[in-house]
């Protein structure tokens, strides 16, 4: 009996980027300032109320930055959106960015 071989080929594509260490957490939430950042294309606009009124009672002093600030993270500024995005936190002082995707 003959012992045939195969060829396999991995069908992900071979890794680019080498993985970064996460960013530290916040000890709290209490006095910091949150970013919502959103692609515009799933209820977004219903569901980022909700968490800033949860959150907001949880943590009085919490204060947040509206999605509109930063314009949607999909489409034609996609691009000038990110690029911009660390002076755009910094100008709003953001501590913590909740991002918000659909498909």
């Amino acid at each position: 009996m003959s012992e045939e071989t195969y060829s396999a080929l991995w069908p992900r594509g071979e890794k680019t980027v080498e993985i970064a260490p996460l960013a530290p957490r916040l000890d709290t939430l209490e006095g910091k300032t949150i970013a919502f950042m959103w692609d515009y294309l799933f209820r977004g606009d219903e569901i980022f109320p909700i968490l800033e009124a949860e959150l907001s009672a949880a943590y009085p002093n919490m204060n947040f930055v509206g999605y509109t600030t930063f314009g949607s993270t999909h489409g034609s500024r996609e691009g000038q959106i990110i690029a911009d995005l660390p002076d755009t936190l910094a100008e709003h002082k953001v501590d913590a960015i909740i991002s918000g995707m659909g498909c």
